[in-house]
């Protein structure tokens, strides 16, 4: 009898170390999950700084273009506001403001004092180097979601994460259809 009670007790043990192992894999992950998030909120703060900067340094050139640039300050209001919604909220604002960018800095391709300001060639500069930080940073969030909602849906760790209560992570996706486009370069 006693030598079915350490059998029993042996496994109970195994079980108890496969879990403990499990759910910290597990937590890591999640957590990881969460410093690729921040990644992204760093990088979109960062963008969020510059773009009042560049508005005013393009304003003073381009004083028939008072509708682009309103649609950049709002998109990076809305933007400023969704900052504590989740990725996919997030992701459709984000989305907006690059697309109001995109046609600030088309715009400003009409203005040939203002492509040759220094202040605006280093403001542009600084606005490329972000939104290819940001690039990066969606990229690794959502290879860390990848990871770890592989994890919470695959046997056995699923049987953890269900256990404890690991939901599933969402992606940060592009939602704009303007994101998707692939952009035009022309050469006049």
């Amino acid at each position: 009898m006693t030598i079915v009670l350490w059998i029993v007790v042996g496994i109970i043990v195994i079980l108890l170390i496969a879990f403990i192992t499990i759910y910290n894999g597990l937590v890591r992950l999640r957590n990881q999950v969460k410093n690729a998030w921040a990644q992204i909120d760093v990088q979109l703060k960062r963008r969020h700084d510059l773009i009042p900067n560049l508005v005013e340094t393009v304003k003073g050139y381009m004083k028939h273009e008072r509708e682009t640039m309103e649609a950049v300050t709002k998109a990076r209001t809305l933007a400023q506001q969704v900052a504590s919604a989740g990725p996919g909220e997030r992701a459709k604002a984000e989305g907006e403001l690059s697309s109001a960018l995109t046609r600030l800095l088309a715009v400003a391709e009409k203005y040939p004092d203002l492509k040759a300001s220094q202040n605006f060639l280093a403001l542009q500069e600084e606005l490329t180097s972000t939104e290819n930080k940001i690039s990066f940073s969606r990229q690794f969030y959502n290879d860390s979601v990848m990871t770890y909602n592989n994890q919470t849906q695959m046997f056995p760790s699923n049987v953890v994460a269900s256990v404890a209560s690991f939901k599933h992570g969402e992606f940060f996706e592009v939602t704009v259809a303007a994101e998707r486009e692939t952009p035009k370069v022309t050469f006049t």
